[in-house]
């Protein structure tokens, strides 16, 4: 049974969420330099950051293709279903393997595959469009659909350069994205320093109504 949640109740949320963004605002920061100095690796050296993705991306998959197997074998002992475990462990494994020693052949794979997606999608949305009323922006949705389609292509025809392409829109992205948390970041820090001065003039203010009380017992 969902329970509403009163306005009040959701502006104290609200306020307690601020509050511990604003205690963090320094991890928002980093957060935000760190993306920043990841996009222009991306947009200076795009073959390192092509070079670190993959690692990343074979790293992970040799890691889970070893708790996939740990799984199975766990799954053997209690009299469970494990060959299906046991085969996502190995071909986990393998895909990090051939990640790792061949991470050219990766990229090229990956790359392949983003532009067979942008040709199906393109196509799928090219359908679409044909049953789309002129007054509805049919031609907005087949422009749309026309664009991937010729991504994708380009994709194919030069996966490398695909490659280095798709790199540089990462780099833009995380620098766009790095930035928008640094300005978060210092809005952030404004609002804490000025909730630490509010305080401490709020706590003499709170101390006089016990002071007063302490000098009406003394003089009784």
């Amino acid at each position: 049974m969902a329970t509403s949640t009163s306005p009040k109740d959701r502006a104290e949320r609200c306020e307690a969420l601020s509050e511990v963004l604003a205690d963090s605002w320094w991890a928002v920061g980093l957060r935000g330099l760190f993306g920043i100095a990841f996009g222009l690796i991306c947009l200076l050296v795009p073959q390192a950051a092509i070079l670190a993705l993959i690692l990343l991306f074979s790293a992970y998959m040799l890691v889970d293709g070893v708790f996939a197997i740990a799984s199975g074998i766990k799954a053997a002992r209690n009299g469970q279903r494990w060959g299906l475990l046991i085969l996502e462990g190995v071909v986990d494994i393998a895909a990090g393997a051939i990640a790792f020693l061949w991470p050219a052949i990766t990229a090229v794979a990956f790359v392949i595959l983003i532009a067979v997606w942008a040709i199906v999608s393109g196509a799928l949305m090219l359908g679409a469009a044909l049953t789309l009323k002129l007054d509805h922006g049919r031609w907005w949705l087949a422009l749309g659909a026309i664009a991937s389609v010729i991504f994708g292509i380009v994709l194919l025809v030069a996966p490398v350069v695909g490659a280095v392409v798709l790199t540089w829109w990462l780099g833009a992205y995380a620098i766009v994205f790095g930035g928008f948390l640094l300005v978060l970041a210092f809005k952030l820090h404004a609002k804490k320093e000025e909730r630490e001065a509010k305080t401490p003039a709020a706590r003499p203010a709170a101390k006089r109504p016990a002071a007063k009380t302490a000098a009406k017992k003394a003089s009784a």
